[in-house]
């Protein structure tokens, strides 16, 4: 059992339509691991969401129906999804559930996510990756055992032992593309990738290269994905200032711009997301 102290509590929506179960990473996964979810839809509705664009990469591990999911769009009849792994997508994700999925779902930082698939995140960039292709075998048995089992609180037990275990034989990731990443998200996507890539003392091709290896997308689209979730989280603020004077303060062109950027990352207008 990892270690580590225990975040877990019920969430909205109400336990009679879903049973949700969310825990706070044990500290060993600091800087790899965001969140650990445990759900379960209890009634047979069909239900619609749509997750804008960030700097997480999801694992879902099923035991119940699979979910449609679209990039960027609808999902259509046979986008069918179970358990899998899903990259960076510089855009809205349309997920449609059907009353009866059962997962756990763990949310990767993008180097944690580099390391814990010993995968280039190239691969998993803008797709969603069968479970059973990014994790073999020992996935597949931990599927099992986690589908044998009923308890949430053992189960996060379980998948957390093995994500810890595996991390153990995977190689560290590059302090060069650690610091330019959290350079490019510490800034809110303002930092200049000229200017990064001169600081490590790489060109710019090469760091666009290391970053399509071991986060995804290259530099450009991480500070997008970044200035998009400063200027949505700064929004929500009670004391926001207006539109025009947001959208400078996050580094847009203008508001038009800004609007331009929710609507391709979001799906949405900022005022759709308030």
């Amino acid at each position: 059992m990892a270690s580590g102290q225990r975040d877990e509590t019920p969430d909205e929506p109400a336990p009679a339509q879903f049973e949700f179960v969310r825990r706070t990473p044990s500290p060993q996964l600091a800087g790899i691991v965001t969140k650990l979810i445990g759900f379960r839809e209890l009634v047979p509705v069909y239900v619609r969401q749509t997750e804008v664009a960030s700097l997480h990469v999801p694992l879902i591990i099923s035991f119940g129906e699979a979910f449609a999911i679209g990039l960027s769009r609808a999902p259509r009849d046979n986008d069918r999804f179970a358990s899998f792994a899903a990259g960076i997508h510089a855009g809205p994700v349309i997920i449609d559930s059907f009353g009866r999925a059962c997962c756990i779902q763990v949310n990767f930082t993008p180097l944690g996510a580099r390391r814990f698939f010993s995968l280039p995140m190239s691969k998993l960039a803008d797709r969603m990756v069968p479970f059973d292709e990014v994790l073999g075998s020992a996935g597949h048995r931990l599927r099992e055992r986690l589908g044998d089992e009923t308890d949430w609180h053992r189960r996060l037990d379980m998948t957390e032992a093995f994500i810890i275990e595996r991390l153990t034989r995977m190689p560290a990731i590059s302090d060069e593309i650690g610091w330019a990443l959290a350079t490019i998200v510490a800034s809110g996507g303002r930092a200049r990738v000229a200017s990064i890539a001169d600081e490590i003392g790489w060109s710019r091709k090469h760091l666009a290269a290391r970053f399509a290896d071991q986060v995804g997308v290259g530099p450009k689209s991480i500070a997008r994905i970044a200035r998009f979730n400063r200027a949505a989280n700064l929004s929500k603020r009670a004391d926001r200032t207006s539109w025009a004077d947001l959208a400078v303060e996050c580094g847009y062109a203008d508001q038009a711009h800004m609007v331009r950027e929710f609507r391709a990352l979001a799906g949405a207008t900022p005022t759709g997301l308030d």
